[in-house]
């Protein structure tokens, strides 16, 4: 009888410990590298609860009074993404080197993230805070992506834009589409500065839910021509809006679930030149759902779903394949989208490692 009970507590304590939210950093330490003395400056983490119960971010706490704090307080479901940014407020001159604690229902409840950086009067290094080169300009992203996005809602994103060329330079954005304007500030950049080009999306432009791909071309001295070498992609995702459902509405709603959020095909396609895993999609819900979009952020990606339509309890394949010579030597993530008529996940994304 007690054995019968040690292992009744141990297959118990087993399918507890598995059952857990995990959190993942995109990153553990955020260097900053050079910093303007008295000019804010914010790192942003992406966190993803890789494990297969609901991530709870309870609280965030740096070391130090100067930093200002802000992160997702809604549960992230299994496979989701949520953000935390940390501002730092640069009021002293040198390197800094700070900690912040983040409270979340994982085991261990602390989780540590680092800043480190330097505060000078004047930036001459820009490698850490725009690590992506363009010719004679650096930028601090090469994506511009509009991830959640309602009808009628006007996001701004921020490109910081420094100029190494050696003369004065004019940031400009070619080839806007009708639903991004673009402002630069200032309009000229001398040599070692920086600045800011602005865009906001006029959602209200925008076709269609789901997916909407575009490329924009930074220009790199007058007269510039557009090319692979200063393309920056585009992507916006405009959701369905479900917030005028009743309680009982959202109780009888289709409610979708995915045996994988997360593919690792990288040891296929090191051998061979294309890889494909499938994926089962089930309707846990006591309504139709409807897979309205299902759309890939890559070439590279192909998908394949016999029916889109599922009524509750019915299962389906989703066919994912990768073609290696597709990816391109930039190496960009590999996404999936579906939008979906479940007001718990309208958008469901899927990571493909390559």
């Amino acid at each position: 009888m007690r054995k019968t009970i040690v292992t009744l507590y141990l297959s118990l304590w087993a399918v507890w410990a598995a059952a857990q939210p995990r959190f993942t950093s995109n990153t553990e330490e955020y260097r900053f590298g050079q910093v303007e003395w008295k000019h804010p400056v914010t790192a942003q983490y992406d966190i993803t609860n890789t494990g297969d119960q609901p991530l709870v971010l309870t609280g965030v706490e740096p070391d130090c009074a100067c930093t200002a704090t802000q992160w997702t307080r809604t549960p992230i479901a299994p496979g989701e993404k949520g953000t935390m940014s940390v501002t730092f407020d640069a009021e002293a001159l040198g390197h800094f080197n700070k900690w912040v604690a983040v409270s979340t229902n994982t085991d261990p409840e602390l989780v540590y993230l680092r800043l480190t950086g330097q505060v000078v009067r004047k930036i001459t290094d820009f490698t850490h805070s725009h690590p992506y080169l363009i010719g004679q300009i650096r930028i601090d992203r090469e994506e511009l992506d509009f991830p959640d996005v309602h009808h009628g809602e006007h996001p701004v994103m921020r490109l910081g834009v420094a100029n190494l060329s050696g003369q004065p330079y004019e940031p400009v954005l070619m080839h806007l589409p009708s639903y991004l304007e673009a402002k630069a500030e200032p309009a000229i950049l001398q040599e070692g500065e920086q600045g800011v080009i602005s865009l906001t999306l006029l959602s209200e432009k925008l076709a269609d839910l789901g997916l909407t791909q575009s490329s924009v071309y930074l220009s790199r001295f007058a007269g510039d021509k557009v090319g692979e070498d200063n393309e920056l992609p585009v992507s916006v995702v405009l959701l369905p809006d479900f917030s005028a459902l009743t309680a009982a509405e959202k109780a009888a709603a289709p409610s979708i679930g995915l045996s994988a959020q997360r593919l690792d095909l990288s040891e296929a396609l090191a051998r061979k030149s294309k890889a494909r895993q499938d994926i089962v999609v089930t309707n846990n819900g006591r309504s139709p759902l409807v897979i309205s979009k299902l759309q890939v952020f890559h070439p590279a990606v192909g998908v394949r779903m016999k029916k889109n339509v599922l009524q509750p309890g019915e299962s389906a394949a989703l066919r994912i394949t990768v073609h290696k010579k597709h990816i391109g030597k930039r190496r960009r993530p590999l996404r999936l989208l579906m939008i979906t008529n479940d007001p718990a996940q309208p958008k469901v994304t899927i990571e493909i490692k390559h």
